[in-house]
């Protein structure tokens, strides 16, 4: 099974910014739904945005105003544009992509952002 693949983690202060990358072979077709979820230690996993392939998009209420999800459908890419952000968001971020083949998952990215 092909997996996507994600990058631009890593470790930011109080009030910074970070852009997620998600990217899946092109010879394959995703028609649904992109979605980032996260998943802090001792939490179980979350959704944090979601969007359509008509770019309709559904954010958790935590981020709304400072995250901004976006994809390029010929490039099979989601991104997650996080702005402001704070320790609260410090977890693992999956990108999930939904086709007719069915669903798959990253391996993740360490988000950790400092006080």
């Amino acid at each position: 099974q092909v997996q996507p693949v994600e990058s631009g983690g890593g470790l930011v202060q109080a009030g910074g910014s970070l852009r997620l990358s998600c990217t899946i072979s092109k010879r394959i077709a995703v028609t649904g739904v992109m979605a980032w979820y996260r998943q802090a230690p001792e939490n179980e996993r979350e959704l944090v945005a979601s969007i359509t392939s008509a770019g309709s998009t559904k954010y958790q209420d935590s981020v709304k105003g400072r995250f901004t999800i976006s994809r390029v459908n010929a490039m099979n890419t989601v991104y997650l544009q996080m702005n402001n952000l704070k320790p609260e968001d410090t977890a693992v971020y999956y990108c999930n992509m939904v086709s007719a083949w069915g669903t798959a998952w990253g391996q993740g990215t360490q988000v950790t952002v400092s006080s």
